[in-house]
C-alpha cells in the first residue's frame, strides 16, 4: 500500500468542510487536482471514503472509521517529526527554510547570524531552489518559511492573508563584466554597439526584470548564454563571455578584487526587495517567535 501524507491531510480537511471546493481553497489546490487526490487515496485503500451524492459531502460508514485512523497517523507522525527536530537541533523546533539561490550565500548567513547575536537561538535548515519549488513547498508543509525577491508581478501566486511577508531588506542587480588588461570594462552598454549577452532563463523573475530594463533602454545584444543561476552567470561573465545583471550582494567580492566591474551606470541597475514568507496557518512556536521579532525590529525602524 502506497499512502502519501498530503492525502490523509486533505481527507481530513474535506471531513471538516464536507465540501470539496472548501477544502481544495484551503489546501491551496484547484478543485480538480483535489479531487483526484482524494480518489487516488481511495484507490490506493480499496475503499470508497466519500458519498459525493449528497451535497454537503459525507464520510462513508468506512470513511468514518478511517478518518480516526488518519488523523491519529498524522498527529503521531507530526509527534515524531516534532521530537526528531529537537534531538538533532538540541535547541528546539528546526526552521525550515527555502531560499533563492543567490540568497542563500549573499543574504542568508548574515542574517541569520545577526538574529542569533540579537538573542534569538534558531536552529535552521536551508534549502536553496527556485521560486515554483519553494512555494509548492510553503503550500504543502514542507518548510515553514520562503526567503525571496518580491515579484510584484507574481506575489508568488498566494493570498497575502494566508501567506504574509515581511520586507527585510533592498538591493539591486547590476550589470557586471570582465576587465581587460587595462582594467576597463570589456564591454560597453552605452557604446551603441551590441553586446554579449548572459541571460536568464524564461519565466524567472531575475529575467523579467532585466528583459524590461533592456526593452527600455533599447539595447543592442545577442544571448551567448542562458541560464536560471545567478551564479552561473556571474562564472560567465568573469570568463569574459558577456555582460551579465546579477544581484549586488552575489558578487560583492569579485567587485573587490577587480574580477568584475560594473560597466553601467545606476540608470542600468534593477531595484531589488527581500522579503520572508510563512504559511499563517501554521502555528510553529519558533516561526511566530521569528515573525515577532522581525515585525518589533520593522516597527522600531518606523519610529525613528
Amino acid at each position: 500500500m502506497n499512502l502519501e501524507t498530503k492525502w490523509l491531510e486533505d481527507f481530513s480537511v474535506l471531513a471538516a468542510t464536507c465540501s470539496f471546493s472548501q477544502a481544495a481553497l484551503r489546501r491551496h489546490v484547484t478543485q480538480p487536482a483535489f479531487s483526484r487526490r482524494i480518489r487516488s487515496l481511495e484507490q490506493a485503500l480499496g475503499l470508497t471514503l466519500v458519498n459525493r451524492a449528497r451535497t454537503p459531502v459525507e464520510l462513508t460508514e468506512a470513511g468514518q472509521l478511517f478518518l480516526v485512523t488518519a488523523r491519529n497517523l498524522l498527529e503521531q507522525l507530526g509527534e515524531v517529526v516534532r521530537h526528531l527536530h529537537q534531538v538533532e537541533g538540541q535547541q528546539g523546533e528546526m526552521l525550515q527554510i527555502s531560499a533563492a539561490h543567490s540568497l542563500t550565500l549573499g543574504f542568508f548567513p548574515e542574517w541569520i547570524a545577526r538574529l542569533r547575536r540579537e538573542g534569538l537561538p534558531l536552529t535552521t535548515r536551508l534549502v536553496a531552489t527556485n521560486v515554483g519549488e519553494a512555494v509548492h513547498a510553503l503550500r504543502e508543509g514542507a518548510c515553514d518559511l520562503i526567503l525571496a525577491y518580491y515579484d510584484p508581478d507574481a506575489a508568488l501566486q498566494m493570498d497575502p492573508e494566508i501567506f504574509p511577508s515581511l520586507h527585510l531588506g533592498r538591493t539591486e542587480m547590476l550589470p557586471v563584466c570582465a576587465v581587460d588588461d587595462a582594467g576597463e570594462p570589456l564591454f560597453d552598454l552605452q557604446g551603441g554597439l551590441s553586446v554579449p549577452l548572459l541571460a536568464y532563463s524564461a519565466g524567472a523573475f531575475l529575467g523579467r526584470s532585466v528583459n524590461l530594463l533592456l526593452r527600455q533602454r533599447a539595447l543592442r545584444s545577442t544571448t551567448v548564454y542562458e541560464t536560471a543561476m545567478a551564479d552561473s552567470l556571474k562564472s560567465m561573465a568573469m570568463q569574459g563571455m558577456g555582460v551579465a545583471w546579477v544581484p549586488r550582494l552575489s558578487v560583492t567580492s569579485e567587485l573587490a578584487r577587480g574580477e568584475l566591474v560594473v560597466c553601467g551606470d545606476e540608470d542600468w541597475q534593477v531595484p531589488l526587495e527581500i522579503r520572508l514568507y510563512r504559511c499563517a496557518l501554521v502555528r510553529k512556536a519558533a516561526v511566530r517567535l521569528l515573525w515577532r521579532k522581525l515585525e518589533s525590529a520593522a516597527a522600531g525602524r518606523e519610529l525613528t
